[in-house]
């Protein structure tokens, strides 16, 4: 892409989404886990999705039909519906395969598994998986034992071989009074798992990324720092949104207290300095840097190792040396193919500034926003931004963090194929 790209101001309420009415049909099997699956279909419901529930006979010894149907808004598809006089005719198992966006099985018992396996089509969920196009998700949850049994663990691989995704179980205490890994996932990490199979972007796939995120504390004591607002939200967005697109996604974290984080490795670090180490020891291996984080510029001369006392006087001085500009260090060891994406927060001349940057650091893109700007900014769910590439095109885009993200994969990915 070359010369100067049409800004592109879009207000809150044009802002397009992918996410938007996503169908699922949901197949819930006879393990315990199913206990957790109200709350799974009341978590999709809230997204937006829109759901179809499948219970087989096994499921329903464990959870109500009717606690489901209220919270999915429509009746539950049960066995009884398969081959029936009343509701045989509506061929479920075709009329619903067709329907879903997505197809999810959580929990998949081990029998579930096999059968999917051996394509068995009894039961009204096997016929379904067998004839649906949709992508499907399965999300194994059973003992310890059973998990790790070679027969199970073949039928994993060959499902994944088939093109399922499968989600992996959680580790913990499990219903049958083992401790280990078999446990369904909460409700909010299977819905990151279904909008990442929901997707329709892949251009990510097998391709490593990595994102900082957050602010850095840089301590003058043992109980004071200097730092900033930064929440982490923007680059977290960013990470999540090339989680989605099919990237395995390492996240450098600054201290912030962000929750569900599935998917992405992740690296918690606190410093300046403790972030370049992280950032630079792997870069080698990534296709893909953001550098999203707000990392202080500066950190104190010398640190004191115990609380600094008022010494009776009204000033305190602190001398201050400037940390390694981790974004630069990126640029000069920057190998062929590697892109490379900054961010600068600025309160004035923002686009001289962002410019300045691009070339300085030898950066390919740099996402520049108005820290000043009202919904902008640190802590703010929104943002405006525009999105400068080395070439000199530039392009602004105003959303909710998670839209802005996409719209920077959007135009790095899109550059990325023009050239």
């Amino acid at each position: 892409m070359s010369g100067k790209a049409k800004k592109l101001p879009l207000p809150l309420s044009q802002m397009p989404t992918w996410k938007n009415k996503v169908k699922i049909v949901l197949g819930i099997t006879g393990g315990i886990a199913a206990y957790k699956a109200p709350e799974l279909v009341r978590t999709f419901v809230k997204s937006g999705c829109e759901v179809e529930v499948v219970l087989t006979e096994d499921g329903e010894k464990f959870v109500s039909p009717m606690v489901l149907s209220t919270l999915a808004g429509r009746r539950i598809w049960r066995q009884r519906d398969f081959l029936s006089d009343e509701y045989g005719w509506r061929i479920p198992h075709i009329s619903l395969a067709d329907w879903a966006d997505v197809v999810v099985v959580a929990p998949c018992t081990a029998e579930t598994l096999a059968n999917t396996v051996q394509g068995r089509g009894k039961e009204l969920l096997g016929s379904l998986l067998l004839a649906t196009r949709a992508q499907v998700l399965l999300c194994p949850a059973m003992n310890v034992n059973m998990l790790s049994n070679p027969a199970t663990a073949e039928n994993i691989r060959t499902l994944k071989n088939r093109g399922y995704a499968v989600v992996d179980p959680d580790s913990g205490d499990l219903a049958c009074g083992y401790e280990g890994k078999g446990r369904l996932p909460s409700p909010d990490v299977l819905l990151e798992e279904m909008w990442r199979v929901a997707c329709p972007k892949k251009e990510l796939q097998r391709k490593n990324v990595l994102v900082t995120a957050g602010p850095t504390w840089e301590f003058l004591d043992p109980v004071r720092f200097l730092s900033n607002p930064s929440t982490g939200k923007m680059g977290v967005a960013v990470a999540r949104a090339a989680w989605y697109r099919g990237a395995s996604v390492t996240l450098v974290l600054g201290p912030v207290s962000l929750t569900n984080l599935s998917g992405f490795e992740v690296v918690r670090v606190v410093s300046a300095e403790e972030m370049k180490e992280a950032v630079l020891s792997r870069s080698g291996e990534m296709e893909y840097i953001v550098k999203a984080a707000a990392v202080g510029d500066y950190r104190p001369a010398s640190y004191a190792g115990e609380k600094i006392k008022r010494s009776g006087s009204d000033t305190l001085r602190i001398d201050l040396i400037q940390n390694t500009d981790i974004a630069a260090a990126l640029g000069e060891r920057k190998r062929p193919g590697q892109v490379l994406i900054g961010f600068a927060a600025e309160s004035h001349d923002l686009q001289k500034n962002a410019s300045e940057k691009i070339r300085k650091k030898n950066l390919d893109f740099i996402v520049a926003n108005d820290i000043t700007a009202p919904a902008a900014g640190f802590g703010a769910d929104t943002n405006t931004v525009r999105i400068l590439s080395a070439d000199g095109s530039v392009s602004e885009f105003a959303g909710t963090k998670e839209d802005v993200a996409e719209e920077i994969w959007n135009t790095v990915l899109a550059d990325k194929q023009l050239s």
